[in-house]
């Protein structure tokens, strides 16, 4: 991606910053220990920290330990990236079709048509890359549910705000609880402060007024609150949200359909920026039917257990965010977090 932006200029505010994620529970201290042991042992540096040497990088009261990971992180705007790859696009000559509403994909002797309300397009090969959206494929819809991600941004910071937290760097954040926050430093010195609720309709329900969440945006603005008491008083000029895909295993799977002229990767759970890349070599691979490390791997070669149809799906949903929430609390996994780690749902799935 580095390589990509540097080649065509695009102007996407990417930055190597590196990450520090912080624990701010008692029973994550260790995990995050074996974490950096476990990158040892597989050649990667990701420093452990205790409290002292976290506060000294980002300081708050929460924090009681963090690992940072000094060259496998960069920050981008993903807005501008999007942007930036279309104006790539269009240069090299892609067509670009946006707002079509494709009704069916179809496969033809020679490749796959896609039909749409106003015509129709054909190809040797496709790539379905629907996210959050319904799946072109029919088979595919019990694998992925949309979930509402939301956020906040500050008023720009001044200087003696900024060294009252001692962000002097501007290396990504996030804490480490299974309903878990991001927040960045941005080029005009705002903190954007995300995640923690991933909210989900009965349904599968995707509506634009769903992008707005009062109750969460109020949420947020408190354990904003909590995390940094030395920015009492920021005000908050943006709040946003938006459908994120995400399936069983809360990482992406792929496949292919007609007769392998079409390859397809979803349940990114919101982790998509980068793995979108990736997702790209990997469809790519399966549509040239080249066998590479990348088609190898277990997650390229497996589906994850699909979600159940409905009022199942909505219950189980609740009641996993629920346990998950306890686990945080508490470090103790329940037995519904337990019956999912047997079948092969959840994060260690």
């Amino acid at each position: 991606m580095e390589r990509t932006v540097r080649e065509y200029g695009i102007d996407c505010s990417f930055e190597r910053t590196g990450k520090l994620a912080v624990v701010t529970a008692p029973h994550q201290v260790d995990e995050l220990r074996q974490l950096s042991e476990l990158a040892a042992r597989h050649g990667r540096t990701i420093d452990f920290l205790d409290r002292p040497a976290t506060r000294a990088m980002l300081d708050s009261p929460t924090f009681l330990a963090g690992v940072y990971d000094r060259d496998g992180y960069a920050l981008v705007d993903p807005a501008k990236l999007a942007w930036g790859l279309r104006e790539v696009c269009l240069r090299l000559g892609v067509r670009l079709y946006e707002r079509t509403h494709v009704r069916t994909v179809d496969q033809e002797r020679a490749g796959v048509t896609v039909r749409t309300a106003r015509g129709r397009a054909s190809a040797r090969r496709l790539v379905l890359a629907t996210n959050a959206f319904r799946p072109l494929l029919r088979r595919l819809a019990p694998y992925t549910v949309p979930v509402y991600d939301y956020a906040l941004a500050t008023e720009p910071l001044p200087a003696d705000a900024l060294a009252a937290v001692g962000w002097s760097a501007r290396q990504a954040m996030s804490d480490s609880g299974n309903q878990f926050h991001y927040y960045r430093r941005t080029p005009d010195d705002r903190i954007l402060w995300g995640g923690y609720d991933a909210v989900y309709h009965y349904g599968s329900k995707l509506r634009p007024r769903l992008d707005r969440r009062p109750a969460t945006f109020t949420k947020l603005a408190a354990q904003f609150a909590e995390t940094f008491p030395q920015l009492a008083g920021t005000r908050f000029t943006h709040a946003w949200g938006g459908a994120i895909d995400t399936c069983t295993r809360f990482t992406a799977f792929f496949g292919t359909a007609h007769g392998g002229r079409t390859a397809y990767a979803l349940g990114f759970t919101g982790l998509g920026v980068a793995a979108t890349r990736f997702a790209a070599d990997v469809m790519l691979d399966l549509l040239t039917g080249h066998d590479t490390e990348r088609t190898r791997l277990a997650m390229v070669r497996s589906k994850p257990v699909p979600f159940p149809p409905e009022p199942v799906r909505y219950l189980g949903i609740q009641a996993t965010r629920r346990s998950l929430a306890a686990e945080d609390a508490t470090g103790r996994r329940n037995l519904w977090l337990r019956t999912l780690d047997r079948v092969g749902m959840g994060f260690d799935s």
